[in-house]
């Protein structure tokens, strides 16, 4: 599912309900990625009760090898993004 599919089942759902447009749906999904991301950027975690977390792993600095070449490479330590699925969505998921 892409976002601008995100947006028009989200405002299939609620302009019915509140009366809300498609490019406000589109602003409010818009914040909310945007809140994530910052979160993520300070180092901070997300949790969304029934859905899952959202936070950092950090990865040490180690040697690789470039493939083509076979030279060896140094690779800087980093943070990734890690998703953890919450316990109702991942029922939910293995019950289908």
């Amino acid at each position: 599912m892409t976002k601008s599919v995100l947006i028009e089942k989200i405002t299939e759902k609620v302009s019915r309900d509140i009366g809300i447009t498609k490019k406000q749906t589109e602003i409010v999904i818009e914040t909310v990625f945007e809140s994530i991301k910052d979160a993520l950027v300070k180092g901070e975690k997300i949790e969304i009760r029934g859905f899952g977390n959202f936070k950092l792993h950090s990865r040490k600095a180690r040697k690789a090898r470039n493939p083509k070449t076979g030279e060896s490479v140094e690779v800087p330590p980093k943070k990734v993004p890690y998703f953890k699925v919450g316990k109702e969505l991942r029922e939910m998921i293995n019950k289908a």
